[in-house]
């Protein structure tokens, strides 16, 4: 992930040339982005992060050979990490729940204001998480009626530890982030994420995140600041 004041590198995948173009032009606005390599499928994209070492890559979901979802479940296993954040058209709950399944940090429309690519760039560059604002609502919703199917998922399990760690995820912070907040080494953040994940049932750090929001941790749910 990024590091210090280097730019966040993105590798941005998609099937369409103008699509690739336009989001190259949004990332441009920002000097700390640098687009440092382009694909047009999966396998491509695959083959471009061993190559380039981005620290995020935005991802289309439909694409032909290798389909942006299949994608991100081989990038995960990749043993350099990097941040991934679904870049489609398509909003769908059944989209959503599988890229976050599958261990995708972020998810973005295409129909989003350029702001919020950005932002998402920004955020998962640094380790955090970001959801669309109309994608991070029907989250939500899912979660609440999860919860409710499933209510001995309380925040009392947590330690007093990892409710300050898990305030830092819900926050975006990285895991350096929330070491340099806490006074800790990174390795014990991480070990106390992993902690705070299983205690909570949750999948990933972005559902983490939505719950400490829903929690009251912190401010608005990601993607809606």
């Amino acid at each position: 992930m990024m590091s210090g004041s280097r730019p966040v590198r993105v590798l941005v995948a998609d099937d369409e040339a103008l699509v690739r173009a336009g989001v190259r032009a949004i990332l441009a606005r920002d000097p700390q982005v640098e687009v440092v390599a382009e694909a047009a499928d999966g396998h491509e994209a695959i083959a471009l992060v061993r190559q380039h070492r981005p620290d995020v890559v935005l991802l289309d979901i439909q694409m032909p050979g290798l389909d942006g979802l299949s994608a991100v479940a081989r990038l995960h296993r990749e043993p350099t990490p990097v941040g991934v954040i679904m870049l489609t058209t398509f909003g769908q709950d059944e989209y959503v729940t599988r890229a976050l399944e599958e261990g995708a940090d972020g998810f973005l429309l295409k129909a989003d204001d350029p702001r919020e690519l950005l932002n998402g760039v920004r955020a998962v560059g640094a380790g955090g998480a970001y959801l669309s604002p109309r994608v991070a609502g029907r989250v939500i919703a899912g979660m609440r009626a999860h919860r409710a199917a499933h209510p001995h998922r309380p925040l009392e399990r947590l330690t007093e530890r990892e409710h300050e760690v898990l305030a830092g995820v819900g926050a975006g912070l990285s895991n350096a982030e929330i070491a340099g907040r806490l006074h800790l080494v990174e390795g014990t953040v991480k070990a106390h994420v992993s902690a705070v994940l299983a205690k909570l049932g949750v999948r990933n750090r972005v559902e983490a995140a939505i719950a400490a929001h829903e929690a009251g941790l912190v401010g608005p749910p990601p993607g809606q600041r």
